[in-house]
Parts: C-alpha cells; sequence; structure tokens
C-alpha cells in the first residue's frame, strides 16, 4: 500500500521509531546473548529467549504508563524484564550480568536497507527524526552504532510516558515544531502506529515480518515491506 498524493504532498518530517523498525532488535540481540546462554549452560532457543524478554519488556512499560505513577526509565524496566526471564529460564545471574544484557541495546546496528534510504530520504529534503521509547543516555549511546545523523533524536522521557499513550506524539510534535499532519510516524510495530494514527499523525507501517496489521480502526496510510520500499515511494 503507496502513500496517496495528497498525503506525499503534506509530508516534511518522517518520524522513526527506533527499536525494530531502524535497528534490528530480535535478530542482532539473539547472535549477542546467544554466546552468553550457551556460557551459562542453557539449552533453550536463544531467539525464544529475546522474544520472552522483549514481550515482558513491553507488557512492563505498558503497566507503567497505564498506573500513572512517576515514568519509569527504560533501562529500568528492561532490567527488570531481563531478570524475570532469568528466573524463567532457571538460569543463575548476577545484576551486573543484567545490566550487561540491557548495555546490548545500545549497540545494536541498523537494518541492511536502513542507512541507504534514509540518505535517499533526506536528499529529497525530508526532515528526519527518531521517537524512542529508549532513555536519553541509551539513545546517544546508540547513535555512533547507527552511524546516521537524525535531524532530532527524542525521548519518550520527554513524556513521561512509554508509546503509545498519546502524550508521546504530543510531545515529537512540540519538539519537532510541527503540524502533525505534516509528520509520517514510521515503525515496525502495529502498535505503534496506531497510537500515531489515535494522535492524527500519518503513519507507514514497516512489515518485515509479513504479517496482517491487525483490524484496527487506525490502519496505516501505507505499508512497505522494507525501507527501501518507502524510500522509492516517497522520493
Amino acid at each position: 500500500m503507496h502513500a496517496s498524493l495528497p498525503i506525499k504532498q503534506k509530508i516534511k518530517t518522517l518520524a522513526f521509531d527506533q527499536y525494530g523498525t531502524i535497528v534490528d532488535m530480535q535478530g542482532d540481540l539473539t547472535a549477542k546473548v546467544t554466546p552468553f546462554l550457551k556460557n551459562k549452560g542453557w539449552g533453550g532457543s536463544p531467539n525464544q529467549f529475546v522474544t520472552w524478554w522483549r514481550r515482558t519488556h513491553f507488557e512492563n512499560s505498558m503497566i507503567d504508563s497505564l498506573c500513572g505513577q512517576e515514568h519509569t526509565t527504560y533501562r529500568q524496566i528492561g532490567q527488570r524484564a531481563v531478570a524475570h526471564v532469568m528466573d524463567r529460564a532457571k538460569i543463575e545471574y548476577t545484576g551486573d550480568e543484567v545490566a550487561w544484557l540491557i548495555s546490548l541495546i545500545e549497540q545494536l546496528k541498523p537494518f541492511p536497507d536502513v542507512i541507504e534510504s534514509l540518505n535517499r530520504l533526506r536528499h529529497a529534503g525530508y526532515h528526519l527524526a527518531i521517537l524512542s521509547n529508549g532513555d536519553r543516555d541509551m539513545l546517544e549511546a546508540s547513535k555512533p552504532h547507527i552511524g546516521f545523523p537524525f535531524d532530532k533524536t527524542i525521548s519518550v522521557a520527554e513524556a513521561g510516558y512509554f508509546k503509545p499513550h498519546w502524550k508521546t506524539y504530543a510531545k515529537a510534535e512540540e519538539i519537532l515544531g510541527q503540524e502533525r499532519d505534516t509528520i509520517l510516524f514510521v515503525a515496525n510495530h502495529a502498535f505503534d502506529c496506531v497510537g500515531a494514527k489515535s494522535f492524527g499523525l500519518h503513519t507507514a507501517f514497516i512489515d518485515r515480518r509479513a504479517r496482517p496489521f491487525g483490524h484496527w480502526p487506525q490502519q496505516p496510510d501505507m505499508i512497505f515491506r522494507n525501507f527501501s520500499e518507502l524510500a522509492d515511494d516517497l522520493t
């Protein structure tokens, strides 16, 4: 599903989710934790371990936002999630090991098609930004590993809630200094596209896993298999 001409004519800024959209969170984390789990003598699947980790992190971040208390950092949420998964897998661990596992998120590399596509989009005149659930310091530490200078990197810590809370997209609109209908939000996650569309942003779903989006009323404005298709359509 490609962008309609009226939407293309409005878009000035592309705001990207980082974890799982810009960087290969599942694949890269799986590769990084495999030696660690082997040394621990765990016979399970490293890919399943990372899936448990990410699902638990997501669930805990949603609980944190719904409780309406002071925002918990992404790092803290992540450490609690990893510790829970280690308990579930019956792996003995230390606090330093949990902290090290979370630090791996800062070292994730982009998908192979990302940088070339971002360069094309910048050359076409778009402003390019990140809107991530990550903490400010984690996003800063990840910049050398991504290797692309975004015009703006925004943490949801600025809003005090995790995506898809509407205040995260509202804060991004404020920081970017543009009207919401000039912003295209790009994500690999349906929940993020639903949240952004509910707020009034245009949305692009990057369907790398070839999975149905779901029967949400907030359908994405465009669907692409990867960043190359996104750049082809917008440039």
